[in-house]
């Protein structure tokens, strides 16, 4: 059982032993990383991100990021392309200035990989990981990235014995940076190979802390689960609840947000609501008269009507990071591309991707695919669906991009928003039984499998 669980007889002692626990392992772990070399501490930070622990880490991370990038250390003509993809990836994340032109020292990768497939798998993972924050123009990466893709996908099959099989498909699958770390860390870390002293202590602190958060959240559930509902039969008419309730949390969210940050977005969020209700309304009215739009059209209302700018609105008002004028103005104008309109763009395009006949809608609220058929004369739905592809990968790059250069966005907003997008595909990830398996494996994982195997009360890891 978890951490805490193994103590319920006295829960505030389990809280007193978890705290100084894990700060024992905390201080263990920075000891160990202080005596070994930099492209070692490379791949623990990098580990550490796909546990979910870097947080703990922010000032070292920082400031080995920072040493690295102006020593220009991911130039090192003697780096391997695990290190040159490890370097990359993690300053091109952390919003440093850091061109493809690193792997140029890899332009006859074809020829290189064809030698190394049981030498460098581990370089083309990482290869295959930092494709994935590519910006629009970079093509040679993109290239790259298919490459290692193709070659780790044909691998796989024959090397399944192979220690390293486990990471390559958890890779190929989940690659990190299109991922949320939560549903992710359990799985990296059975996968997680490490013999190094700093390897051993990183894998108790994630075993305590996931541990930890699956009892918070079974904790939570319990919870939410004695709402008492005695009284919705006497609920007046559903509309005025609706407007009510829209009224109140409207209201509610700006006056938090004035309270604590001095700015109060009441216009902002008022605006949000009414242009998502215009939307929607559009939209209904397209179902009416059974006219679809051109896809251009649709993608501009589909953009809103996900509903992403109005709860990414309320959430920069709800942080208070970064509240500027500048900033504002990107909130408020949902047409100007940037963080907001790329989420929404991906989100409202995957959910399409499923298409309408995935949700068991039989079509008629429409989709980006069939408006695109529709308008391209001897279109096939298999061409359409290969566009969206592209057109997905492409809103990814501008929100790479968006993200990762100089935005007036704070770097909790920025990330909130890449966690939408992260969060796409598990939502609309539909099978021929309307449901959702990638989203339900990783909630089953996350709540109900048992980390650690049952043992004595009172066993902490």
């Amino acid at each position: 059982m978890a951490f805490l669980e193994a103590h319920t007889a006295s829960p505030n002692c389990a809280i007193v032993d978890f705290h100084v626990h894990h700060a024992q392992k905390l201080k263990e772990l920075k000891d160990a990383l202080a005596n070994v070399g930099e492209d070692e501490q490379l791949i623990a930070f990098d580990a550490m991100q796909h546990l979910g622990l870097d947080h703990h880490f922010r000032e070292e991370i920082e400031a080995f990021l920072q040493k690295q990038y102006h020593a220009r250390a991911y130039d090192n003509c003697n780096h391997q392309l695990l290190e040159v993809s490890l370097h990359f990836r993690l300053l091109r994340q952390q919003g440093y200035h850091v061109t493809t032109d690193v792997f140029n020292k890899f332009k006859n990768i074809e020829d290189l990989t064809s030698g190394l497939l049981d030498k460098d798998i581990e370089g083309l993972v990482g290869l295959y990981e930092a494709s994935h924050l590519s910006f629009q123009g970079e093509d040679a990466l993109d290239e790259a990235g298919k490459l290692s893709h193709q070659i780790l996908t044909a691998w796989l099959p024959n090397n399944l014995d192979d220690h390293r099989a486990p990471l390559v498909a958890h890779s190929l699958r989940h690659p990190y940076h299109k991922s949320l770390t939560r549903f992710m860390a359990k799985n990296f870390l059975n996968y997680f190979q490490g013999t190094e002293k700093w390897a051993s202590i990183l894998q108790e602190l994630a075993k305590l802390e996931l541990n930890v958060v699956e009892s918070i959240i079974r904790n939570e559930i319990l919870q939410i689960s004695k709402w008492d509902l005695d009284e919705t039969d006497e609920l007046p008419d559903y509309m005025k609840i609706s407007f009510k309730a829209l009224y109140d949390i409207t209201n509610e969210t700006s006056d938090r947000a004035y309270k604590r940050h001095g700015w109060n977005p009441i216009e902002s969020l008022k605006k949000s609501w009414a242009i998502l209700c215009k939307a929607f309304l559009l939209e209904a009215q397209w179902f009416r008269c059974g006219h679809l739009p051109n896809a251009e059209d649709y993608l501009k209302n589909g953009v809103i009507s996900t509903g992403v700018p109005a709860v990414l609105t309320h959430a920069f008002f709800i942080l208070g990071q970064g509240i500027t004028q500048q900033a504002i103005d990107i909130v408020d104008n949902i047409n100007t591309p940037g963080i907001i309109s790329s989420t929404a763009t991906i989100l409202r395009l995957w959910d399409d991707f499923g298409s309408a006949k995935d949700e068991n809608q039989n079509g008629y609220d429409g989709s980006y695919i069939q408006c695109y058929v529709n308008e391209h004369e001897g279109c096939s739905d298999e061409d359409a669906r290969a566009y969206v592809v592209q057109k997905i990968s492409d809103e990814w790059k501008r929100l790479n991009q968006e993200c990762f250069s100089s935005n007036p966005f704070s770097e909790s907003f920025t990330k909130l928003a890449l966690n939408v997008a992260r969060m796409v595909p598990m939502m609309y990830d539909y099978n021929t039984q309307h449901r959702l398996p990638s989203l339900e494996e990783n909630m089953k994982s996350l709540l109900f499998d048992s980390f650690l195997a049952q043992g004595s009360p009172g066993q902490t890891v």
